[in-house]
């Protein structure tokens, strides 16, 4: 099935084809972008691809309506995320959903994982991600709320690294790095707490 990474948008408009070439010139980026399915303004399915033709990513536009892989990815996520911590975030994401009217899915392939790969792959989500309110979904992760910064655990046990996380207290996100490895870490994320210690944003 493969790795995927999303970005699940609050706008049912398509984030023009043009506007990602952009992005990718702005960063001097040689990679490419070619049209699969629809329009360059309306466009279902575009391939992300390294000059020489190695694919970086398969990148896939589902709108949310009835009946749509979008909507039945939206229940899924919404079942799913009951059972993953922090609770708070899981009930923020679950409200979340019902306002998501887009998921942009990226598979990720093997250019990804070649020379500057991944680094293409974010100027395009980036892109997406920034059009319009939206969140972000990362296989094996978890999700992040609108700024960009993770609020539910799926990560892995033997995960470790710093990362920008953020707990939701008394109605606003608290953004924070921690150690994905520090077990003391984790239990106050998932608790929905600041660890002590942590470098605050």
């Amino acid at each position: 099935m493969g790795y995927y990474v999303r970005v699940l948008s609050i706008s049912a408009n398509s984030v023009s084809f043009a506007r990602l070439q952009s992005a990718l010139e702005n960063e001097k980026s040689a990679a490419t972008l070619s049209i699969e399915a629809g329009e360059p303004e309306d466009w279902t399915h575009i391939t992300l691809a390294h000059a020489d033709g190695r694919e970086i990513a398969s990148i896939e536009r589902n709108v949310v309506k009835e009946g749509s892989l979008a909507t039945a990815e939206l229940a899924e996520f919404a079942e799913e995320v009951v059972d993953f911590k922090p609770a708070s975030a899981a009930k923020w994401l679950v409200e979340y959903f019902l306002r998501v009217k887009c998921i942009y899915a990226f598979q990720v392939l093997s250019g990804a994982y070649q020379e500057n790969g991944w680094e293409t792959l974010d100027v395009v989500r980036s892109c997406i991600w920034s059009a319009a309110p939206s969140i972000l979904q990362a296989d094996n992760e978890g999700f992040s709320n609108e700024d960009g910064y993770h609020i539910l655990w799926q990560f892995e046990d033997s995960v470790d690294g710093d990362w920008w996380m953020a707990v939701l207290q008394d109605g606003e996100w608290k953004r924070f790095q921690m150690d994905l490895g520090n077990h003391k870490h984790r239990e106050s994320f998932f608790a929905g707490v600041i660890p002590n210690g942590v470098e605050l944003s």
